[in-house]
C-alpha cells in the first residue's frame, strides 16, 4: 500500500479527494490537513509516500511551503492541487520541484492517473495545464533557464531595488560573489541586462513581483 496525505481547505473537496484515493486498493489515505500547520506536525507522525497539496493554504506561502517540504521531506513527491491555469504559476511549482500540477476541476481519472505517473518517477501535468505549457513553447518563448538558489535569491533582491554593495551586506557575501552570480544569471536568461533577465524572471514565476 502507498500511504498517501492531502492537504485542502476546502472540506467538500477534501472529503471528496480521500472517497476517490479510498476506492484505490493500492493507496491507503494517512492523513487529510485543512492547512499547512497540521500537515506539517501530522506528516510528521503519520509520514506519507505521496501528498496532494492545495496551492492556495490561508497559513502559508505555497512556493516557500514547497521549499519546506522538499526539504523535510526529500523522498515524497507533491502533486499540487490549484484552479490557477496560468503559466507563471505552473512553470513556477514545477520549477521549485513539484512532481505534478493538477487542476481542480480534473476527473477523478486525471487525478488517479496523475499520481500512479508521479509514483513512477515521472512529472505529471493535467490535460489543461499541459496546453498552457505547450502554447508557451509554442508562442517562441525560451526555455525557462534553471537557476541556482543563490541565483534566484539574489536575482529577487535585485528585484526589489537593492545595489550590488546592499545585496552583498544583506545575503554575507563580497559583492564580486554578487557580481558573479548577476553576470551568470544575464547570460542564462540571454538578456541584455539585469533588468530584462528580472522581467523574464517575474514572468516565469521564478521569482515573485514587487510593487
Amino acid at each position: 500500500m502507498t500511504k498517501i496525505a492531502i492537504t485542502d481547505d476546502h472540506p467538500l473537496l477534501l472529503e471528496g479527494l480521500k472517497n476517490i484515493l479510498s476506492k484505490e486498493d493500492y493507496l491507503e489515505v494517512v492523513g487529510g490537513y485543512a492547512d499547512a500547520a497540521s500537515m506539517m506536525s501530522g506528516l510528521q507522525q503519520h509520514p506519507a509516500e505521496i501528498l496532494l497539496l492545495d496551492i492556495n493554504l490561508p497559513d502559508a506561502n505555497s512556493m516557500e511551503l514547497l521549499e519546506q517540504l522538499l526539504l523535510l521531506f526529500p523522498e515524497m513527491p507533491i502533486i499540487m492541487l490549484s484552479v490557477h491555469n496560468e503559466y507563471a504559476v505552473i512553470n513556477g511549482v514545477m520549477q521549485e520541484g513539484a512532481s505534478g500540477y493538477i487542476q481542480k476541476n480534473a476527473s477523478a481519472e486525471e487525478i488517479i492517473a496523475g499520481i500512479e505517473q508521479v509514483l513512477e518517477g515521472k512529472k505529471f501535468l493535467c490535460a489543461q495545464s499541459r496546453k498552457v505549457i505547450e502554447q508557451k513553447d509554442l508562442d517562441g518563448l525560451k526555455r525557462v533557464p534553471k537557476l541556482t538558489r543563490r541565483e534566484k535569491e539574489i536575482l529577487a533582491e535585485a528585484a526589489t531595488g537593492l545595489t550590488t554593495i546592499q545585496i552583498a551586506e544583506k545575503l554575507f557575501i563580497s559583492p564580486h560573489t554578487v557580481e558573479s552570480h548577476r553576470k551568470n544569471v544575464i547570460e542564462k536568461f540571454k538578456a541584455s541586462n539585469l533588468s530584462s533577465a528580472i522581467k523574464l524572471a517575474i514572468e516565469y514565476g521564478l521569482i515573485r513581483h514587487h510593487n
